[in-house]
C-alpha cells in the first residue's frame, strides 16, 4: 500500500535541489569574486610561432599551473635544450595570502586562460585577478623591485564622515607598519589588505608598500574605497572588505536579493503543499 506515501516522497527532491542551488550560487559568488579582473599588460614584442621561445613560454606557464596546485607562490627560469641565450623565459605567480590551495589553483588556472587569450604571441605578459597574479617575460624581473603604478582606482567621496576617514587612516597606518608579505587590517566598517610579491626581500616589500599606501592616501584622499596596484605590491581599503565596490555591485545585490526571495517563496510553497498532501492523505484514509 504505497498510495499515501508517494505524494510525500515527491516533495523531498525539490528541497534537495533548492539547497544545492543555494550552495552552488554561494560558491559561484565566492569563485567569481576571486576571479574578478583587476588589470592586464602585454609586451609589444612578439615571438615567432614554433620557435624555441614559444616552447619556453609554454613550459613556464605549465610550470606555474602545476605549482599552483600545492603552493601560493613560485617563480621559474626556463631554457629548454636548443634554446639560445635570448630565449630564456622568466615567470612567477602569487596568490592572495588567505587563499586555500584549491582556490589558489582555480584562480591561477583562470588567470592563465585569460592571459593566454589576451597576450597571444606576446613575449611577456602580466595579469592580476582579485585572488592571484601571474607574469612571464623574456627579461629577468624576478627579485627586482618595481614600484611602477599599474592600476589605481578611487571610489566616490565620503560625505562628511570624519569617523570613516579616521578609521581609514588607522587601517592604512597598520598596513604600512606591518612586517608580513600579506597584511590585513580593519577598524569598524573599514577593512584593508596589502600584499607583496614574495620574490622581494622584507625590506623591499616594506618600501614598496609604503610607496603604495602613500600614493593611495594622496590620490584617493576622502574616497569611500581605493586600490593602488604597483608592479610588485598593492594596498587597498574599502567598507566592503577585500573587494572594492564596482559599478555593478548594486545590480548584483538586487539580483541576489531577488534570487533569495524566490527561493524562500518556493520553499514555503513546498512546505505548504507537503502539509496539504498529508492532510488530504489523512482525510482519505479516514473514509
Amino acid at each position: 500500500m504505497h498510495g499515501h506515501g508517494e505524494p510525500l516522497s515527491l516533495s523531498s527532491p525539490p528541497r534537495v535541489v533548492f539547497l544545492i542551488l543555494i550552495l552552488s550560487q554561494l560558491a559561484s559568488c565566492w569563485s567569481s569574486s576571486l576571479n574578478s579582473f583587476i588589470y592586464v599588460g602585454c609586451s609589444q614584442l612578439k615571438y615567432n610561432p614554433g620557435s624555441p621561445y614559444e616552447s619556453n613560454v609554454n613550459s613556464v606557464l605549465t610550470s606555474i599551473l602545476n605549482s599552483a596546485s600545492y603552493a601560493n607562490y613560485n617563480n621559474f627560469k626556463i631554457s629548454l635544450p636548443g634554446s639560445a641565450a635570448d630565449d630564456v623565459v622568466y615567470g612567477l605567480f602569487q596568490c592572495r595570502g588567505d587563499l586555500s590551495g584549491s582556490d589558489c589553483h582555480e584562480c591561477v588556472t583562470n588567470a592563465l586562460g585569460r592571459l593566454g587569450s589576451t597576450c597571444v604571441g606576446a613575449s611577456g605578459g602580466a595579469l592580476q585577478l582579485e585572488g592571484c597574479f601571474v607574469r612571464y617575460d623574456n627579461t629577468s624581473f624576478v627579485g627586482a623591485p618595481d614600484k611602477t603604478v599599474v592600476s589605481d582606482k578611487c571610489g566616490p567621496l565620503i560625505a562628511d564622515d570624519s569617523d570613516v576617514l579616521t578609521r581609514r587612516d588607522a587601517v592604512l597606518s597598520y598596513l604600512e607598519a606591518g612586517g608580513q608579505f600579506f597584511r590585513v587590517s580593519g577598524s569598524g566598517k573599514v577593512q584593508g589588505v596589502a600584499q607583496c610579491v614574495q620574490d622581494l626581500s622584507a625590506t623591499e616589500c616594506q618600501d614598496c608598500l609604503s610607496d603604495a599606501i602613500q600614493r593611495l592616501k594622496t590620490q584617493c584622499g576622502s574616497s569611500t574605497w581605493g586600490d593602488m596596484f604597483l608592479a610588485k605590491c598593492y594596498a587597498r581599503y574599502s567598507e566592503r572588505g577585500y573587494t572594492s565596490k564596482s559599478e555593478n555591485d548594486d545590480e548584483v545585490e538586487k539580483t541576489l536579493a531577488i534570487f533569495i526571495g524566490l527561493v524562500a517563496g518556493v520553499a514555503i510553497l513546498v512546505v505548504f503543499l507537503s502539509f496539504l498532501s498529508k492532510a488530504l492523505d489523512h482525510k482519505g484514509g479516514g473514509k
